[in-house]
């Protein structure tokens, strides 16, 4: 049997993912499969996931032999968004570090891509109309990562990201 059969047989078992899927890109947030193609990169045959983020208006190529290393995944199971809809709900755990720090650790979760710990960011930098107005890095990094955990949600539940964001604040505030 030729070698180049053999792979291709073996790669149509390891696809993960088919056109037409919604991912979750850590850096980027959701997006959706468009097609996978071959490209020839330095003399070899590569076989690429066309990932493409309509809000950033970006298309991303991943090879398929890389997917793990770089954290793409299907969208989250409506368990683990109920968990992190139930981590919104719960009391802000602000640490007493130097927000630089904070601000790192924070940075680190929403690029973790996990749910929960967007949710727990989303939740700590979370104002109500009572609290003291946030500083410019603060909203920054809070519509970050509401952004990316609403666009999770809306794609999980089939509704809109704006209907998403509606909710998730809803929940915010009447935690």
């Amino acid at each position: 049997m030729p070698k180049t059969a053999k792979t291709a047989k073996e790669t149509k078992i390891n696809m993960p993912f088919s056109a037409g899927d919604f991912v979750v890109y850590p850096a980027h947030g959701v997006g959706q499969v468009t097609s996978v193609e071959s490209q020839t990169i330095a003399g070899q045959k590569v076989e690429l996931f066309v990932i493409s983020f309509e809000r950033d208006r970006m298309t991303l190529r991943v090879p398929v032999g890389k997917v793990e290393n770089s954290g793409l995944r299907k969208l989250s199971t409506r368990k683990v968004m109920d968990t992190a809809l139930t981590t919104l709900k719960g009391r802000a755990r602000v640490k007493r570090a130097m927000w630089s720090r904070r601000a790192q650790e924070y940075e680190a979760k929403i690029n973790s891509g996990d749910p929960v710990s967007i949710a727990e960011v989303v939740r700590d930098l979370h104002r109500g109309a009572s609290q003291p107005e946030q500083s410019y890095s603060e909203r920054q990094i809070y519509e970050q990562a509401l952004e990316r955990l609403a666009h999770e949600v809306a794609a999980v539940e089939k509704i809109k990201p704006e209907a998403a964001t509606a909710k998730l604040e809803r929940l915010l505030n009447a935690a």
